[in-house]
């Protein structure tokens, strides 16, 4: 049998190469195939995807949805063009299999292997599905989501999780009494976080007796962020801002609490570590998934979710977390409701479910 060839489509934020790395890894690892990625230059795969040592082609096509009309005019001039190159891509890889990952690429890119009726699976991390998935999802041959509430806009699809690294899945509870709150804004860090909560971390700390405090903030807003904190009067002993944190399965092990935005793979390795967490949406994230994200996780018992809006009231942040650092009970009850939501395994899922369509007998070969 030939080697097996599988076409990765999509990208852009870490959600959805991420994700789709681990997968690919998985195939090389388990099943000896050949990967490709396609994807754009404004995505994080053109840094992410070679560094993990797996071949990238870039296709020229930008955002449709919650975007001005010059940037829909744009894309939709593009569009042809990026169609075209998916197909002659196709016809250059032969690859036996697409997974499209969401993303500007994933849209072009499954629709060119759907005209060429090549089994095509899609990816879908998040509660609410993205433009390219929710356009396709009923022509996939298969489809893999995080959320149950998603599998309504895909056929043949399976509930697997969000692939997080495995050392999430092993980590024990705080070792220490004290308290201890990670804030994490994901790898650009978050403004609004960075912001507001050295507003309050005087009276935070004051009000829960023993407290210490991480933030991670991003390299951009460290400096700021920094004099933040020290213009507020807290403490300095009690308090820690890090531009990145490398060993973040190591710093969630020490959290009784995270305070963090909403993306799919965080929500995902918070379940994984059975973190309780306070939940803040990017409010422009595009069919407000991250607010749909973290209304998922609400609902489980997992999380509070406070809206960008809501920060705007100091006190309502400050009453929010002293109510949850003084209450731990309350915590082991959120962090047990968000170990619930954990779904080991998700990459080898992926993957096989992946080589199942691939080799199956219905399938188009190259």
């Amino acid at each position: 049998m030939a080697q097996l060839r599988i076409l990765m489509a999509g990208g852009g934020t870490g959600g959805d190469i991420i994700p789709a790395l681990a997968v690919a890894q998985e195939l090389v690892a388990r099943y000896r195939a050949e990967v490709l990625f396609v994807g754009t230059a404004r995505g994080l795969e053109t840094r992410l995807v070679p560094e993990a040592g797996f071949p990238l082609r870039l296709i020229e096509i930008g955002p449709l949805n919650q975007v001005s009309l010059l940037t829909r005019l744009r894309t939709l001039v593009r569009l042809p063009r990026s169609f075209t190159d998916c197909l002659h891509l196709l016809n250059d890889f032969k690859p036996h299999a697409v997974f499209g990952v969401g993303g500007y690429a994933s849209g072009p890119g499954m629709g060119a292997a759907l005209l060429k009726r090549i089994p095509t699976m899609a990816f879908e991390p998040n509660a609410m599905p993205g433009l390219a998935n929710r356009l396709v999802g009923k022509r996939v041959q298969a489809a893999a989501v995080n959320f149950p509430v998603a599998a309504k806009w895909f056929r043949n699809c399976e509930v697997t999780g969000v692939p997080v690294r495995p050392q999430f899945f092993t980590l024990q509870p705080p070792s220490q009494a004290a308290p201890h709150l990670l804030v994490f804004g994901g790898s650009q860090g978050a403004r609004i976080l960075n912001t507001h909560l050295p507003k309050i971390a005087a009276q935070l700390l004051e009000a829960v007796p023993g407290l210490t405090i991480l933030h991670q903030c991003g390299a951009r807003h460290a400096e700021v962020t920094q004099a933040a904190y020290a213009a507020s009067q807290a403490d300095p002993a009690r308090w820690e801002v890090r531009a990145f944190l490398d060993d973040m399965a190591e710093r969630f092990s020490r959290a009784h609490l995270v305070m963090a935005r909403s993306g799919a793979s965080t929500v995902a390795e918070l379940a994984a570590a059975g973190k309780p967490a306070l939940l803040v949406p990017f409010a422009a994230a595009a069919d407000e998934h991250q607010k749909r994200n973290a209304e998922a996780m609400v609902r489980v018992g997992a999380a509070e979710m406070l809206e960008e809006k809501d920060l705007d009231t100091p006190g309502k942040l400050l009453n929010t977390l002293t109510r949850l650092l003084q209450n731990p009970q309350c915590l082991a009850t959120m962090a047990s409701a968000a170990k619930s939501e954990a779904r080991p395994g998700a990459a080898e899922k992926i993957a096989a479910r992946l080589v199942e369509i691939a080799r199956s007998p219905a399938a188009v070969k190259p």
